[in-house]
């Protein structure tokens, strides 16, 4: 993050839209099924002291309850108004309560949780991020966590009761070969796939309105600044040629879902 100010404005802006269009859609469209989708992380406290609990709970100020508490309360979160006042941009934080309109389904992109400890150092929010020692990782760095799935959609059902939850991001990228036979084997990633989709399974049991389940993604793509360099794709591109090849992974879910 470069400019903060620039993004509460953008992001202000975004929840507006959001609240204007909404009502628009629902009127010419009667049937269609409307939601937003978010991408969200448990936050979790590197250490058990008070001030380590208490950097958590701002860091899913920051990057949680900032879109959700509009959405689905009408309001910013207090708490988070007056920490980052300084760089908040001269707009009318009380118009977000346009932003929470009834939605049939709140969508969840989940990769990954936030471990953080309490640094005063680091402004504007006064906390790092770290890595679990024992973390499995994947080739992006990120941590293998699907306990945070079942945590997260908990969370949200008890926090605000969306009609419907969808995860329409999950998924992880791996360094993805072609082996002699032509076939791409990638154990990691059906391994994620079946660790994430039990802890989906887990946090229904247990109450949450989950509705479906979207792999990220269908085939390897463009990943931001990372270009092609990394696959996330259930189907491995060979960008040259351009053919595909379905990995074991995409063997997998396909009965994983049929089933």
């Amino acid at each position: 993050m470069t400019d903060l100010t620039t993004a509460y404005q953008v992001g202000h802006h975004l929840l507006l839209a959001h609240g204007a269009a909404v009502p628009i859609i629902r009127q010419n469209v009667p049937h269609a099924r409307l939601g937003i989708s978010l991408n969200l992380n448990p936050i979790y406290p590197g250490a058990p002291e008070t001030e380590h609990m208490s950097a958590a709970y701002r860091q899913d100020g920051f990057l949680n309850r900032w879109m959700l508490d509009p959405l689905f309360k009408g309001v910013y979160p207090a708490d988070m108004v007056n920490l980052v006042q300084p760089y908040l941009p001269p707009i009318d934080l009380a118009a977000v309560q346009s932003a929470a309109v009834p939605l049939d389904f709140l969508g969840v992109n989940y990769y990954l949780r936030n471990v953080v400890l309490h640094d005063d150092n680091e402004l504007p929010l006064r906390l790092r991020h770290i890595m679990p020692e024992d973390a499995q990782k994947t080739a992006l760095g990120w941590e293998i966590f699907p306990e945070g799935l079942t945590a997260l959609m908990l969370r949200l059902q008890q926090d605000y009761a969306p009609a419907a939850m969808y995860i329409t991001e999950n998924g992880s990228a791996f360094d993805d070969q072609v082996s002699a036979d032509g076939t791409v084997n990638d154990p990691q990633r059906i391994a994620y796939f079946e660790s994430h989709l039990a802890a989906l399974e887990q946090a229904i049991e247990q109450g949450a309105a989950v509705k479906g389940y979207f792999a990220w993604s269908l085939m390897d793509n463009f990943e931001w600044s990372h270009g092609y360099d990394k696959r996330f794709g259930l189907i491995y591109v060979d960008y040259t040629t351009q053919k595909r090849i379905l990995k074991q992974s995409a063997l997998y879910y396909r009965d994983k879902i049929r089933g």
